[in-house]
């Protein structure tokens, strides 16, 4: 299969390594333009992420690697070109808009420079970090706090008669995580909305390349908190795929299933949420009641309410025993009664639908330009769902439909989220009743890493598809570990939201998204 891969996708002047689930090959620089067009727009193949590496001491330069996603065959298209004597780049944004941020991040955090990028501003850290300081270069200190600086962002201006801005956060009324909105408004009208976003930026990546092993996986459970579990199963995975490890059958059905809880405490709060920024009070409690049920159930079954502590490399460390998964089943159809009664009593509501009809409609156009996933894609008729197109765990044996809505409005990220609470409720059903009576919850063997390798980890988080690419280096130790949240990739397009609606409507627009910071912050 790998041979049919290389020959259809791959030219044949160039040679490809296969190394585990990815298929890379060097580029030149002046080619991997038309190579990334060829798989973007000829073969319609994702792109998951555009990353660099610091191999400066082992070759003398720079790598940079886009990653694109072959659905179906779990295989991962991985051109790269190098960069010696060279700390430039060519940009390939303005033919594949996507590539955008990832342009951005690179300069930002390795100093090199997109030749041709449209808008050249850093991305994610402050303004207050040194411009001249690139974190994720391996001679960067970690352990030393760099001295301040004091530059400014340059926020996108509209100019016109009556046209003013409002600039509200980066600190919130709630207990959000701060992000910066700047508005540009004619009258009530939202003309431009531009977020600028980095105030929780933790050096994540970082942290990758120092810390121990298990400390790697605990470090994946805290990119963004409410998503713990997958976050840190995309990780394993990574490293799984990076081993000769076998996971065992039993662990594949049991992280299916803590994986769609965790969908499903967050999709009832995000459903609740949204009602309440309605001022529709009796949908926004209820969401959070059946939140709490749920959180309840995380508790239970694996000791935290946020599944941290769950996944290992090569298994998991906590197990459902039939009685308990015999209880947790008979709930869940209570909790599914109690979640059609609230959604049929909302839905008789004409004034909660007449305010997310129409509200923060994303234009599927925009949406397949910058490469939107999850929920938001979803919501504009995109049928992209990790699950099912790179099927992980045990997923590839469960039976459960893409959850659709095609207006991209508010009301369509709603009923998205509707949908996939039944899929969830259905999938744990299946996955429950695909439990052994007993099995190994760890992998058999030692762990040990391929050298100078790299895998693909991906998972559907319940805002969308995370991806993790790892490498290892000579001595089969991870050297860089690239985070890619489905919010990266989202939060460049809230502001084609927010265009044409009135600012008191931001909230519930921003809402139907809810999009991570810290999961943007890495």
């Amino acid at each position: 299969m790998n041979q049919e891969i290389v020959e259809k996708y791959i030219p044949k002047n160039y040679q490809p390594k296969i190394d585990g689930n990815v298929l890379e090959y060097q580029v030149s620089s002046g080619d991997i333009l038309n190579v990334c067009c060829e798989l973007y727009f000829n073969h319609g193949l994702p792109l998951k992420t555009i990353t660099a590496v610091d191999e400066r001491r082992e070759n003398g330069g720079f790598k940079i690697i886009y990653l694109f996603g072959l659905p179906k065959e779990n295989i991962f298209l991985a051109p790269y070109i190098t960069l010696k004597n060279t700390e430039e780049f060519p940009s390939i944004t303005k033919k594949i808009q996507q590539a955008s941020w990832h342009e951005r991040k690179i300069k930002t955090f390795f100093g090199l420079q997109p030749v041709g990028h449209p808008d050249p501003r850093p991305l994610i850290l402050h303004e207050n970090w040194p411009s001249d300081v690139f974190p994720l270069r391996k001679d960067f200190n970690w352990q030393q706090r760099p001295a301040e600086a004091a530059g400014t962002y340059e926020f996108q201006k509209v100019e016109g008669e009556g046209i003013y801005e409002i600039p509200v956060g980066p600190v919130h009324a709630g207990i959000i995580e701060p992000g910066h909105f700047r508005f540009s408004v004619a009258g009530e009208e939202i003309i431009l909305l531009e977020p600028k976003l980095g105030y929780v930026h933790k050096g994540t990546e970082k942290l990758f390349e120092v810390l121990p092993l298990a400390d790697k996986v605990r470090l994946s459970e805290r990119v963004s908190g409410d998503t713990s579990f997958t976050h840190s199963l995309a990780f394993c995975q990574a490293v799984e795929n990076l081993s000769n490890l076998e996971v065992p059958e039993r662990v594949k059905y049991l992280r299916v299933i803590f994986s769609e809880l965790e969908r499903l405490a967050n999709h009832f709060n995000d459903i609740g949420f949204i009602m309440l920024d309605t001022g529709y009070s009796f949908g926004g409690s209820n969401g959070t009641r059946l939140r709490e049920r749920i959180m309840q159930w995380h508790e239970r079954l694996t000791g935290s309410r946020y599944l941290r502590g769950v996944n290992v490399i090569g298994g998991v460390t906590k197990d459902i025993s039939v009685e308990v998964g015999r209880e947790f089943l008979e709930d869940l159809q209570k909790i599914k009664k109690d979640f059609t009664e609230v959604i049929e009593i909302s839905e008789d509501s004409a004034s909660l639908l007449n305010r997310l009809e129409g509200a923060g409609q994303l234009d599927r156009e925009v949406a397949l330009d910058h490469g939107v996933i999850g929920v938001a894609g979803r919501a504009v008729g995109i049928p992209r769902d990790v699950r099912i197109d790179y099927p992980y765990a045990a997923y590839d044996k469960i039976k459960f439909n893409i959850s659709l809505e095609k207006n991209g409005d508010v009301r369509s990220r709603l009923y998205v989220r509707i949908k996939e609470v039944y899929s969830s409720m259905l999938i744990i059903e299946q996955a429950l009743g695909c439990l052994s009576s007993e099995g190994k919850l760890v992998a058999d063997g030692k762990l040990e890493l391929r050298k100078n390798s790299c895998a693909v980890g991906v998972a559907e988080g319940w805002r969308g598809e995370i991806v993790y690419f790892v490498l290892t280096d000579a001595v089969g130790n991870i050297t860089r570990v690239d985070v890619r949240d489905s919010s990266f990739v989202n939060w460049a397009v809230l502001g084609y939201a927010g265009q044409g609606n009135v600012v008191p409507d931001f909230p519930l627009i921003n809402k139907s998204f809810n999009l991570s910071y810290s999961g943007n912050d890495v």
